[in-house]
């Protein structure tokens, strides 16, 4: 667990008001991109880019596939937050870590929130390239993302269910697949075993991965209407006899950037028409 010697409250107000003195765009939507998603926001005119290892007290990324970027940019004229890369809780065995760009994104005023992540497969008609709705999620990293605030109890449902009906419109009339299905997360770093994979798909997850439950569960509680995607980069251990590698996961996921791509900008247009 790592220690800090300022208080929670004034490295928030530090990094926030970094931000503030950089930017002229204040967006109500963010994006934060999984492993080997990044490159949606080099698709887009950027205003401004803020590397995380500038801003003081934010958290440095050190998985590959997660560059470290704070992207400010527009996309037919709507101002957008891009998190390109996440830090995950695996790298320092810190939860606050995890978290602390929920707080930074809350404090900046976004209100709607897409996360994305690659993903595992634990359902058996799912096959890698695969993109999932987030549709509810199991939380098996056992820790508390309400740990430093006031209140306790984390919001239901955590997934907006009126995005969830406009990103299902958007991907019939682009007549991109998108499954729907349960995302479980785990802390690792390591892949789950077969008999885990079991485990976890009795629990009725249709997909696995290394991030995304603590932030949704903040992230909702804080106010922010939430949006998941998975991508589906391999098949579990127990069902694909394939040796998983990190490789594989930005592999595949590069792989499906065009389709996801057109999904995410489709949708949060989609946002400004019907908002």
């Amino acid at each position: 667990m790592q220690t800090y010697k300022k208080p929670f409250d004034k490295r928030l107000k530090e990094s926030v008001e970094f931000i503030k003195h950089k930017i002229k765009i204040y967006p109500k939507i963010a994006l934060i991109l999984g492993s080997g998603l990044g490159d949606f926001a080099d698709s887009l005119p950027t205003i401004k880019i803020i590397n995380t290892t500038k801003i003081p007290n934010y958290p440095h990324s050190t998985v590959e596939g997660h560059k470290g970027k704070l992207i400010f940019c527009k996309l037919n004229e709507i101002p957008l937050l891009v998190f390109q890369g996440r830090h995950h809780f695996y790298e320092t065995g810190d939860i606050e870590t995890v978290l602390y760009p929920i707080h930074v994104a809350s404090a900046l005023g976004i209100e709607i929130l897409i996360i994305t992540n690659a993903a595992g497969g634990v359902n058996r008609k799912f096959r890698p390239g695969d993109l999932m709705l987030i549709k509810d999620q199991i939380n098996l990293t056992f820790e508390n993302p309400l740990y430093n605030l006031s209140r306790s109890i984390i919001r239901i449902p955590l997934y907006d269910l009126n995005l969830q009906k406009l990103i299902l419109t958007v991907s019939s009339k682009k007549d991109i697949s998108l499954k729907e299905g349960v995302y479980c997360g785990i802390k690792g770093p390591s892949y789950e075993t077969a008999a885990e994979i079991k485990m976890i798909r009795k629990f009725g997850a249709d997909a696995v991965g290394m991030s995304t439950v603590n932030e949704v569960s903040l992230a909702a509680t804080l106010g922010m209407r939430v949006l998941g995607i998975s991508c589906i980069t391999n098949m579990s251990t127990g069902i694909s006899k394939q040796k998983l590698s990190h490789e594989e996961v930005t592999d595949v996921a590069k792989k499906v950037k065009y389709k996801f791509i057109e999904l995410i900008r489709g949708f949060i247009k989609s946002i400004e028409v019907n908002s």
